[in-house]
């Protein structure tokens, strides 16, 4: 149970560092989904741009199984990478966006 509750803190602190690089936008709100209970975690932008709405997820974590699983990163940065930086192993992480095959190919987790 500690490395659930670990996992979780490692997510929500690497969530809350990319929340504020996205603080540039005035009408544009990045706003941290963190449901605890259900382990879902995202970075959302809502907002307008000009008369255009703008909703988007930056970066959507589960944790799955005892597995965290990066389910989608709307970001250059290797989410993966610092997480492990953060103590979590490779073999705790599956690339959900990744097809079922491809995820043999990573240093990461199959499922």
């Amino acid at each position: 149970m500690a490395t659930l509750e670990q996992y979780r803190k490692n997510i929500q602190t690497l969530l809350q560092s990319y929340a504020t690089y996205s603080q540039g936008e005035q009408d544009i709100d990045t706003q941290l989904v963190l449901d605890t209970t259900r382990d879902h975690y995202q970075l959302v932008n809502v907002g307008w741009q000009n008369e255009r709405r703008i909703y988007g997820c930056i970066i959507h974590i589960d944790i799955k199984d005892g597995k965290i699983w990066i389910q989608h990163n709307g970001t250059e940065d290797d989410i993966a990478a610092e997480l492990v930086e953060m103590g979590i192993p490779k073999t705790d992480i599956v690339i959900g966006f990744h097809s079922p095959f491809k995820r043999q190919f990573t240093e990461y987790a199959v499922n």
